[in-house]
């Protein structure tokens, strides 16, 4: 009997400008790998993740030299969890849960080599696996790298902390890490009631905008009365226009992602307003990537699971059913849809 496999490939391209959908992507049959290389695992995908930089990689030009676009007709990968099937590396052994931050094939069972892969320590994630690809992971780890070593934080003082996108993957992490690393004031900006709802109750966060219903200049200016000092960006765009006009001087901006932008196109320059206002307050914005701290990673995951073990940082994931249902999920991300991480669950152990 043919063993049976499925993929998920990128079949047309939605235009630099044009919003992704459904129809973008396409689920089919493919070979299952059976000759697994020295040095390989054979992997059974259990859990995606769902990455608004995916947007860029659908793109013929990614515009950023640490990302590849995805070719047409081939299979799409980001970031990924799954079991170990077999094994050609005497690090690993069936039966081992593994990730993958990228390049983890949309596919059932995929071939992976074993120097790119991660074994998940289930002591640490309580067989809640999915947990590397957010809060254990690259979201968590981009959080708090970002804060410690970008935004600088002075505890005690008081400051006020700025965090958009605030219910996604970083956003509610970093909102979270930010408080507990000694901010005074956190505030979120989001896009629904029932988000800002979340904000407040769930994760403590002293107050949320909604971008698409509140004035976001007053809202800003009535919840940051002393100003803000730290905006951890995941947007770009005008959102973060407004944010910028309200920062003081000689506070900071962690560029951690512009989802607004990853539409139109990433390399549009700031208007020259806002550029004049980074100059003139002393304002640091330097180019921001976790990938650049390697060094800090094991100690930073061991953090991460203190707190989430201790009950002190919240997660919160947006599940998809099916590997069939990626593009949906992908969909559905981009336009806001989930709350905290957005995963697929392809299958179980």
């Amino acid at each position: 009997m043919a063993l049976i496999n499925r993929r998920v490939i990128l079949c047309q391209r939605p235009g630099v400008k044009g919003k992704p959908t459904v129809d973008n992507f396409h689920t089919e049959d493919c070979e299952y790998p059976t000759d697994i290389e020295e040095g390989h695992l054979l992997v059974k995908t259990l859990f995606l993740s769902v990455d608004p930089y995916m947007r860029i990689c659908m793109n013929a030009d990614t515009g950023t030299q640490h990302l590849h676009p995805w070719k047409l007709g081939h299979t799409i990968s980001g970031g990924g969890v799954g079991i170990v099937t077999k094994s050609r590396c005497d690090m690993f052994v069936a039966g081992d849960i593994v990730y993958k931050d990228f390049n983890w094939p949309w596919q059932l069972h995929a071939s992976v080599p074993a120097a790119q892969t991660n074994k998940i320590d289930t002591s640490v994630t309580n067989n809640h696996h999915s947990l590397a690809l957010g809060a254990l992971g690259m979201p968590g780890l981009t959080s708090l790298i970002g804060i410690r070593e970008r935004a600088q934080l002075k505890a005690g003082t008081n400051q006020t902390f700025v965090v958009s996108a605030a219910a996604g993957a970083c956003g509610s992490l970093a909102g979270q890490i930010a408080r507990l690393d000694g901010c005074g004031t956190v505030v979120g900006i989001c896009g629904t009631e029932g988000k800002c709802r979340f904000l407040i109750d769930d994760l403590g966060f002293d107050a949320a905008i909604n971008y698409k219903t509140d004035d976001i200049a007053a809202r800003l200016r009535e919840c940051c009365p002393a100003g803000i000092d730290v905006y951890f960006d995941n947007v770009g765009g005008e959102i973060s226009n407004h944010v910028i006009r309200q920062m003081n001087d000689d506070s900071r901006i962690v560029p951690c992602g512009q989802i607004s932008q990853y539409s139109i196109d990433i390399r549009c320059p700031l208007e020259k307003s806002i550029r004049d206002i980074l100059k003139n307050r002393r304002i640091d914005r330097e180019v921001f990537a976790s990938y650049n701290y390697n060094s800090l990673f094991k100690e930073g995951i061991a953090q991460l699971a203190k707190w989430v073990q201790e009950g002190k940082l919240k997660t919160r994931e947006t599940v998809v059913e099916g590997l069939e249902n990626c593009g949906a999920a992908f969909v559905g991300m981009m336009n806001g849809n989930n709350i905290g991480k957005q995963v697929v669950h392809v299958a179980n152990p």
